[in-house]
């Protein structure tokens, strides 16, 4: 391990070789294996199992009772809600070994999947997409996408603070009712037009204001 200022839980179990970054904190009944790069600033819930040579950014926060296996790349900002699942072979078979053929997952910037969802190996969700729960995720999703259902279908775009992003004005900007921040399509992608989309909220935006269904009633900024 190549640093100190970290919490692991007495009852977690982190194996040889395995970095990890300041901040992060890993809870009871963990597992850490051999390989695994873990960023800054992350939460592992209690029972979060991290497979071999599994990679994961900063501030990362993962929920009790989820497997992150071999295969996977987690970027920052991502957030998995408690007991989903995913999968690193799309064909699993007990009789026949396929370590060697791992499929790749890849869950971009600030991606959120909702308690409960299955994401099915071999694709990537974007950034900042909205996997609601139970829903059952077989193909790559756009960035900022609200995936519902099994299997998962677009029901529209999530703003990065979570809120969905309705009612175009004449040039097809969308403002999230939390922040102000505006979101606009271009050549089918959905973009934030007043900030990167690899760059962090800035700390006036980094803390929620309004619960998600107060934005309904008319509570929003």
């Amino acid at each position: 391990m190549n640093n100190s200022n970290y919490y692991i839980n007495k009852h977690a179990v982190v194996d040889d070789n395995v970095e990890i970054g300041s901040g992060t904190k890993i809870w009871h009944f963990c597992h850490v294996q051999s390989g695994a790069k873990i960023g800054e600033n992350c939460i592992f819930g209690q029972n979060v199992n991290i497979g071999n040579d599994v990679a994961i950014g900063n501030n990362v926060k993962i929920q009790n009772n989820v497997s992150v296996y071999t295969g996977t790349t987690i970027e920052d900002d991502v957030f998995l809600g408690p007991s989903c699942v995913l999968t690193n072979v799309t064909n699993p078979r007990s009789q026949v070994v396929r370590r060697s053929l791992y499929e790749k997952t890849l869950i971009r910037r600030g991606a959120t999947v909702g308690a409960n969802a299955t994401i099915v190996c071999g694709i990537t969700l974007g950034r900042y997409c909205f996997i609601g729960a139970g829903a059952v995720v077989t193909k790559d999703v756009p960035d900022y996408a609200l995936m519902i259902g099994t299997p998962a279908k677009q029901r529209g775009w999530m703003s990065r603070h979570g809120h969905p992003l309705k009612n175009p004005d004449a040039e097809g900007i969308m403002t999230c009712p939390e922040s102000g921040l505006r979101y606009r399509l271009e050549s089918d992608r959905l973009r934030c037009l007043d900030l990167d989309e690899d760059k962090p909220l800035p700390d006036n935006l980094a803390k929620g204001s309004v619960a998600y269904r107060d934005v309904g009633r008319g509570e929003s900024r």
